[in-house]
């Protein structure tokens, strides 16, 4: 599950690529039009900063801005600058790999198997869908395509 730093921090960059070449918004515009809490938003803003995701400019005309074009930010890319892996174990991350507690053995754990697919299909669709792309509104959201989900076998009796 995606945290709610997270689903914050991509809102906040959403409303940036919306208005990419304009020029710096103000945070206070962030915060209002995506409904983030001010405090909350300038620690992400600026955590995205370091990063390299974004742009600031204090004073009265300043603002934030993307640091590149909407079409290089990913997804993937986002959701591994704030919550530090894309996998839903410790054990299925890449960058921050970590024993599970109690752990039976990497070589024969099903479970992370299992995980390791998952993190690997999440990491395709989230590294190759950017900030650019406009996914419509008024149309019901993608569905996973039939093959890439497995029948289930049938159960013996």
């Amino acid at each position: 599950m995606l945290s709610q730093r997270t689903r914050y921090t991509i809102r906040a960059l959403l409303h940036l690529a919306d208005r990419y070449g304009q020029g710096p918004v103000q945070l206070a515009e962030i915060a209002e039009a995506q409904n983030i809490p001010p405090k909350f938003l300038t620690v992400m803003l600026s955590s995205m900063r370091r990063a390299g995701v974004v742009e600031s400019l204090r004073g009265r005309e300043g603002g934030y801005w993307l640091a590149r074009k909407p079409d290089q930010i990913t997804y993937g890319e986002i959701v591994r600058l704030t919550r530090g892996s894309l996998g839903l174990l410790p054990c299925a991350s890449r960058l921050a790999y970590r024993k599970c507690e109690n752990c039976i053995g990497d070589a024969q754990c099903r479970l992370r198997r299992a995980m390791l697919l998952v993190r690997d299909e999440t990491a395709r669709i989230l590294d190759h869908l950017t900030l650019a792309d406009q996914l419509p509104m008024d149309e019901p959201p993608p569905q996973v395509r039939p093959e890439v989900i497995p029948e289930p076998a049938a159960a013996e009796g």
